[in-house]
C-alpha cells in the first residue's frame, strides 16, 4: 500500500510499504480523511522530544476512517480511533490517566499513522459515529479531544473573559469550544490577519494582532512558542487560570516571576493529549449535532499531493485564511 513515511528527520516521501494485517483484538480500517498539523512538521523536522517518536514512521494522528469487514469491504459510518495506546496496567492507566501511560505508544508517533491506504488499530479504541456525521467533522475528533480535555480541567467560571493565543486549528477549536462555558467575551491573539474571519466564525468576539492591556480570567496558550507563553504570563488577571496547549520545540525556556503567581493566586497548568472521557465527550457532541467543526477545513489534498499539503502547512498563503489542512484518502 501507499503511505507518507518519514524515514528519518528531514526525509519524508510517499512510499510503497507492506499493508498491515489485523492481529487478534484489532480492526483493519480504511482511512478516509487525515488532518495535518504543526506537530507533523515537528515530526518531519525532528524537533519533537525524541521520547515521543520512533523513526521511520507513517504520519497521521488526526483522522477518520471506515472499518473493513473480512472481505475488505467498508462497513457502517465513520469511526474515530483514540491514538494513544495505553498499556492498561500501569498506575496511570489504572486511574484513567491513559495520556500519561508509563509505556508511551501513539498512532502516528511510535506506531504507523493513518496517512496511508490502510491501518490496523486496537478494537477497544474505536469510537463509532452516526452515518449523519460528515467525514470532515469526524476527522477533527482528535484535536477537539485535546482541546476539550484542557478546557474541562481549567477553572472557567461563567461570564469569564477568555483569551486564546494562537490562530491555528487548535486555537480555533479552543475558541469554538469555549463558547460552551458561557464566557462573557472570547478574544483571539494571532499573527496572521487573514485568520480574522475564521476566528470570528469560530466564535471569537475580537481578533487581535498585538497584546492588549486587558487582563483575562482564562488564557489558553495554543501557539507553541516562547513569546506566546510569556504573553500569557503577563496577561492573566488575578485569580485567573492559564493552560498551555501549544507544543514548543523541545528545550524551549521562558522566565517567570514566582511571587506574582503566589500573590495573584494564579493557576498555571499544561495539558497533554486526551483520555477516553474527553474523546467520548467529543464523539457525543458530534453525534448530537451540537458542533460541526469542519468549517475550519480550508485546504484539502490527495495523497499524491502530500508535499503541497506540507508546504501549505509550513507556509500559509499570505492573503487567505488557512485553517485545517486535510488529506483525503480512499474517497
Amino acid at each position: 500500500m501507499r503511505a507518507v513515511v518519514v524515514a528519518s528527520p528531514g526525509h519524508v516521501a510517499l512510499q510503497d510499504i507492506p499493508a498491515p494485517l489485523a492481529a487478534p483484538g484489532e480492526l483493519l480500517i480504511q482511512p478516509v480523511a487525515c488532518g495535518m498539523c504543526g506537530t507533523d512538521l515537528e515530526l518531519i523536522d525532528g524537533s519533537i522530544d525524541p521520547a515521543y517518536v520512533r523513526y521511520p514512521l507513517v504520519l497521521g494522528h488526526e483522522w477518520v476512517g471506515r472499518v473493513l469487514d473480512g472481505d475488505g469491504e467498508p462497513t457502517g459510518g465513520p469511526v474515530a480511533v483514540e491514538g494513544i495506546i495505553p498499556c492498561g496496567h500501569c498506575v496511570e492507566c489504572l486511574i484513567g490517566a491513559t495520556n500519561r501511560c508509563e509505556t508511551y505508544d501513539e498512532i502516528g508517533f511510535t506506531r504507523p499513522g493513518a496517512l496511508a491506504e490502510l491501518i490496523s488499530v486496537p478494537e477497544g479504541l474505536v469510537h463509532y459515529l452516526l452515518p449523519s456525521v460528515s467525514m470532515l467533522d469526524a476527522a477533527l475528533v482528535e484535536p477537539m479531544a485535546v482541546v476539550w480535555r484542557a478546557l474541562v480541567r481549567t477553572a472557567i467560571r461563567p461570564r469569564s473573559t477568555c483569551l486564546v493565543i494562537g490562530d491555528g486549528t487548535v486555537a480555533m477549536l479552543a475558541v469554538h469550544l469555549l463558547g460552551r462555558f458561557d464566557p462573557t467575551r472570547i478574544s483571539m491573539l494571532g499573527v496572521r490577519p487573514a485568520q480574522r474571519e475564521l476566528a470570528l466564525r469560530a466564535g471569537a468576539n475580537e481578533f487581535l494582532l498585538e497584546p492588549s492591556d486587558q487582563r483575562f480570567d482564562v488564557i489558553i496558550e495554543a501557539a507553541g512558542h516562547a513569546e506566546a507563553v510569556t504573553t500569557a504570563l503577563s496577561s492573566i488577571a488575578r485569580g485567573g487560570s492559564i493552560t498551555l496547549l501549544g507544543l514548543p520545540p523541545h528545550g524551549t525556556q521562558v522566565s517567570i516571576v514566582p511571587d506574582d503567581f503566589v500573590n495573584n493566586d494564579i493557576t498555571l497548568q499544561g495539558s497533554f493529549g486526551y483520555t477516553r472521557q474527553p474523546w467520548s465527550d467529543v464523539v457525543a457532541l458530534l453525534n448530537d449535532g451540537e458542533v460541526t467543526p469542519s468549517f475550519l477545513v480550508t485546504h484539502t489534498f490527495g495523497i499524491d499531493d502530500f508535499n503541497l499539503a506540507i508546504e501549505t502547512l509550513r507556509t500559509p498563503p499570505p492573503e487567505a485564511a488557512r485553517g485545517k489542512v486535510m488529506m483525503l484518502l480512499n474517497t
